[in-house]
């Protein structure tokens, strides 16, 4: 008789998240916009005799070849451009700092500069990724003598960073020439929206149904941040812009009923999903909607999704509609509260810490000529600036992600500078790192290594001699540093970060229900405002669920030391989805019928007395709920 097999121990969070990585085809767009960035642009300062600059104007295109991710154009130029102003602007102070200010004066403005930093990172991933650009720029501008000014620096910054988004804006997405190619990534992020519709309906009644309507989310956050950036008129100026944010508005109702009928997880036709996939291969092929499958209207969800479908079949012919992308801008009171708060204070401490004390050391082992030969010794506070980001996971994963890059890649570079004619091999490996970098971004681990090789071969080129040992060296300091910070004990409470997520996520979640049971006694009824009010606090609610369940993913991936400051959280994100879901029935049963049932009330009543408990057990602070009146 065979034994059993033994099951296989599951590995811990944190080294699970270490070894994972994201799939996905190859950006190509992305890949060619990286060969065409750093390496040009290095080739023409060569030839030209400045060659200093254009070293500088390369760093500053391969970080924002970091943040070149999938999107539109128009969002590519807040995500490209506003990081690389700040970074042009962290630039100039290091090098000004750099130059007329000693050792302990130097750190304690790096030190402010983290503070400053990490405090605004707390409210986007635009600010976000500002930040870093600021500290890495400004760690560059103090430890890498150059022989021009920090204007000059500072303009060759912006220059590289320009470059990229030109290229950005110029180059079509390959298979994307349908119709107008400057819409294609706003194009594509629409058509997901509709996809991902009709993938939930596909999973109604299944498991999959949970995860399928955090996909919907997910593509109707891509889909409004891509309609959303700058434009030159306050509304949309082009037939083809237009047509794109009414189709987007009337992929919304869709999504609604789509959530209630996987909410009431009854079984649905399966020609329910046939409408929205016919939808989304209109948007991207820009046609019209062709005929639709026949209606199902018995129950009010079903009817619902049957009379979002006919007014989105009309504003996809007409290519009008209503074209608000139902979003608000934020506040400088929002602003302020995500700075301050407790994510913003906690986050920017360790910044703080982490860039100083980094500075600290780096400049110590200078003076005391550890270097040897290179007077670079930007490498290690630039380092730390990496590590102690949270959006790049877990604090170990980070760690141990890019020690094991580092390596690989400074023994990688060594290799190659040994072979490799100078300086043309090294403009060489400078653009085959640049075309890797948007696939490396999979992995962290991959692309330290990637941009180790570029940055080696970047600086080796300004005339540094080769430095593969010393930068391996460095950031194993770096890491002990940022392991040492992210353990140390803080005022206040700790996971400031997930729990300021959490409170955002409640807040949104209340403030969206206390709308639609507005509209159920008639005191918020005021027709289309009213729809168009209840789905801008409906993106709301899912997008702020969206940002609290993937910051407390990373929380519970820490080490246990660190993951149980956060215990608990996973249920309270959990239960708030299931509000805001109940809260979406009970919209589209009131848009039915024009009140909701003592069954609906009971409800939410019950989520809203497990939601206190959990909140009241894991510490959360968040305004009351609305009253809900009492079924029956």
């Amino acid at each position: 008789m065979s034994r059993p097999a033994r099951p296989v121990p599951a590995l811990p969070p944190w080294l699970a998240h270490a070894l994972r990585a994201q799939r996905g085809p190859v950006p190509w767009s992305a890949v060619t916009r990286g060969a065409l960035a750093a390496g040009p642009l290095l080739l023409v300062a060569v030839l030209v005799g400045r060659t200093s600059l254009g070293v500088v104007a390369a760093i500053a295109a391969m970080l924002s070849g970091i943040n070149d991710r999938p999107g539109s154009r128009r969002g590519s130029v807040r995500r490209l451009g506003v990081p690389a102003v700040v970074g042009a602007v962290g630039l100039l102070v290091g090098t000004c700092a750099g130059d007329r200010l000693g050792a302990v004066p130097l750190t304690l403005l790096f030190a402010g500069l983290g503070l400053f930093a990490g405090g605004i990172s707390a409210v986007g991933p635009v600010a976000s990724a500002s930040g870093t650009q600021l500290l890495v720029a400004a760690a560059i501008g103090a430890g890498m003598p150059l022989p021009e000014g920090g204007w000059e620096r500072a303009v060759a910054y912006l220059g590289g960073a320009a470059w990229l988004l030109a290229l950005r804006l110029a180059l079509p997405t390959p298979g994307s020439l349908v119709g107008d190619f400057r819409f294609d990534g706003e194009r594509d992020a629409v058509a997901g929206v509709y996809d991902a519709v009709a993938e939930l309906l596909d999973a109604v009644g299944s498991e999959r149904a949970t995860a399928r309507r955090a996909a919907l989310t997910a593509a109707l956050d891509h889909a409004q941040d891509a309609l959303t950036g700058p434009r030159l008129r306050r509304h949309a100026s082009s037939s083809a812009e237009r047509r794109l944010h009414a189709q987007y508005a009337a992929a919304l109702p869709l999504g609604e009923a789509a959530t209630a009928l996987a909410w009431a997880g009854e079984p649905v036709p399966a020609r329910a999903s046939e409408g929205p996939r016919r939808l989304a291969a209109a948007v991207r092929g820009n046609t019209h909607t062709g005929p639709l499958p026949a209606p199902a209207r018995s129950a009010p969800a079903l009817r619902a999704l049957d009379d979002a479908l006919l007014h989105a079949a009309e504003a996809f012919d007409r290519g009008k509609g209503d074209r608000d992308l139902h979003s608000r801008r934020r506040t400088a009171r929002d602003v302020t509260r995500a700075v301050l708060g407790a994510g913003g204070r906690e986050y920017g401490l360790r910044v703080a810490l982490c860039f100083g004390a980094g500075a600290a050391i780096a400049q110590g082992l200078y003076r005391a000529q550890w270097y040897g030969q290179h007077e670079h010794w930007y490498w290690l506070p630039a380092t730390a600036v990496f590590l102690v980001k949270p959006d790049l996971g877990p604090l170990v994963s980070r760690v141990l992600c890019r020690a094991a890059g580092t390596v690989l890649g400074a023994l990688l570079f060594a290799a190659f500078a040994a072979v490799l004619p100078r300086p043309e091999g090294l403009i060489v490996l400078v653009a085959l790192s640049g075309a890797l970098i948007p696939v490396a971004t999979r992995h962290f681990a991959a692309q330290t290594a990637v941009v180790t090789v570029l940055v080696l071969a970047l600086v080796m080129v300004g005339g540094e001699p080769q430095a593969s040992v010393s930068r391996i060296g460095e950031t194993l300091l770096a890491c002990a540093i940022v392991l040492v910070v992210g353990h140390l004990p803080m005022p206040g409470q700790r996971g400031g970060g997930v729990r300021a997520r959490l409170g955002a996520a409640g807040r949104a979640a209340y403030g969206y229900l206390d709308h639609v049971l507005r509209e159920s006694d008639g005191a918020a009824r005021g027709g289309a405002d009213a729809r168009a009010l209840r789905w801008t606090l409906r993106r709301e609610a899912y997008r702020a669920l969206a940002e609290a369940r993937t910051a407390n993913a990373v929380s519970a991936a820490e080490l246990p030391a660190l993951a149980r400051h956060t215990e608990g959280a996973d249920d309270v994100v959990a239960t708030l989805e299931r509000l805001v879901d109940t809260t979406t029935a009970c919209a589209v049963h009131l848009d039915d019928s024009g009140r909701l049932t003592a069954w609906h009330l009971a409800q939410l009543n019950e989520l809203l007395d497990e939601l206190a408990e959990e909140r009241d057990r894991v510490g959360l602070r968040i305004p009351d709920a609305p009253e809900v009146p009492l079924a029956g």
